[in-house]
């Protein structure tokens, strides 16, 4: 007793050494390919607006519209319940909390468009504009005014926009840096990508800007658009998009489904291009297992059926939006477009709802996980970090209150980032000086650095 056993092996230290040996290029290339996730607050939509219609009120002005298009058309938790079909235990807490979202912060993601939403443009015009969205965004930023996150769509990388893509980037970017630096916030969006070569390109574009502002290599990164059927399948029978990603060189942040363009390129009607379409559904399958683990996030596409009209026109747009909403979250698509102010009510609604239904039997899970309790579940450290990171995306958003959920599971905020492997400080800093939680129970704060890098 009290003394260690002595075990039989019949295998030589060696022969550990020497497998050991032989996977280490492996082992690096896994960390290298398969980072995980970053644990920073993943916004839940992205609002494009066209260049030429983005003011320093616009984010303002969508709040303010999609008020008023849920006073118009749902004024309270009952006739919200009833249209979108919301249970009636819910309806309260996420009608309030819906109002109160799109009074503080109705936008979480804004891209300024120069691309489809902008369209060709003299070069006067757009070098004018490509200007003044960076004045507007580094306003923004420097008044608190911003959404957290915040950039632009430039034009493509194909040959007949080439050179006025590159230049509005260069105008844009470069704005910002004389204005005072590049926000911690700052999102850049490459669209209709059909070669990793074209992502190769941008990469050496943002690495020229970098040196020439003396910014750290790799500080600048960007989404990458699937657009096309190329950028899924290419003619080599290759996976295109595994591709982009290993020619981004760790700079691709997410990569975002383009409805009508990828819809229309597999030969889809109008009539029928839509997120739930199944060529859709095939695309972003794809690209779901193709970004597991390598800290690539995704976005899912928007629908064009605008609230708008009469109050039963509004209501059906609503609730077809709800529904694709709610689809691509249980799909794990945790992110989307919203092409409209309408749209932004059943965009919080039903994201409000799919975290506020789960709340309770994730965080008795997560509770019984971490106290090693018996459960009629037997979780494991990949459900108890799906779980915590469930909790953390509600709380970000505003879904949740920090003090509800750790009532539920005991736990703090550091220990669910801890659980979810986010890093602490990097998950509280919010580039516009916004809350994360949704609440002002003093959760989130702004982190030391503040809102430029």
């Amino acid at each position: 007793m009290g003394q260690q056993e002595t075990v039989a092996t019949s295998l030589a230290d060696t022969v550990r050494e020497g497998i050991g040996a032989s996977l280490a290029d492996v082992d690096a290339d896994l960390a290298r390919r398969y980072p995980g996730d970053p644990g920073t607050r993943q916004p839940v939509h992205t609002v494009y607006v066209p260049a030429d219609a983005f003011t320093a009120t616009t984010l303002r002005t969508w709040g303010d519209e999609a008020l008023a298009a849920l006073d118009a058309h749902a004024p309270d938790a009952g006739a919200l319940a009833r249209v979108l079909g919301i249970p009636e235990d819910l309806a309260g807490p996420v009608h309030d909390r819906v109002r109160d979202k799109l009074t503080r912060e109705p936008v979480e993601d804004l891209r300024i468009d120069f691309e489809d939403g902008y369209g060709p443009r003299p070069d006067a015009e757009e070098d004018a504009a490509a200007a003044r969205a960076a004045a507007l965004v580094a306003a923004a930023y420097r008044d608190g005014s911003a959404a957290p996150y915040m950039g632009i769509r430039m034009k493509c990388l194909e040959a007949a926009v080439r050179d006025r893509g590159i230049r509005t980037l260069d105008i844009f970017l470069t704005g910002l840096m004389n204005a005072g630096g590049l926000p911690e916030g700052l999102v850049l969006t490459l669209p209709k990508v059909t070669y990793a070569e074209q992502v190769t390109a941008m990469v050496r574009l943002l690495e020229e800007f970098e040196k020439a502002h003396g910014l750290a290599s790799g500080r600048i990164g960007f989404e990458i658009q699937i657009e096309t059927t190329q950028s899924i399948l290419g003619a080599d029978g290759r996976v295109t998009v595994a591709r982009m990603i290993e020619a981004a060189e760790g700079r691709a942040t997410s990569l975002h489904y383009g409805t009508f363009d990828y819809s229309a390129s597999c030969g889809v009607s109008a009539a029928h291009q839509s997120p739930d379409h199944p060529v859709a559904d095939h695309a972003k399958a794809v690209m779901q297992v193709v970004a597991a683990g390598t800290g690539v996030r995704l976005s899912d596409g928007s629908t064009n059926v605008l609230p708008v009209g009469t109050t039963e026109q509004v209501h059906a747009a609503w609730r077809l939006h709800h529904g694709l909403v709610r689809r691509s979250l249980t799909r794990a698509y945790y992110q989307g477009w919203d092409m409209h102010p309408g749209h932004l009510p059943t965009r919080y609604a039903a994201v409000y709802a799919f975290y506020r239904e789960g709340l309770e039997h994730a965080a008795a899970r997560l509770a019984a996980y971490v106290g090693k309790a018996g459960g009629a579940v037997m979780d494991e450290p990949a459900t108890a970090k799906a779980l915590s990171s469930s909790l953390l995306r509600g709380l970000d958003c505003g879904a949740l209150d920090t003090a509800e959920v750790a009532r539920l599971t005991g736990l703090t905020r550091t220990e669910l980032d801890a659980l979810a492997g986010r890093p602490v400080r990097q998950i509280l800093s919010s580039p516009s000086r916004l809350p994360l939680s949704g609440r002002d129970d003093g959760s989130a704060t702004t982190g030391p650095e503040g809102p430029w890098a």
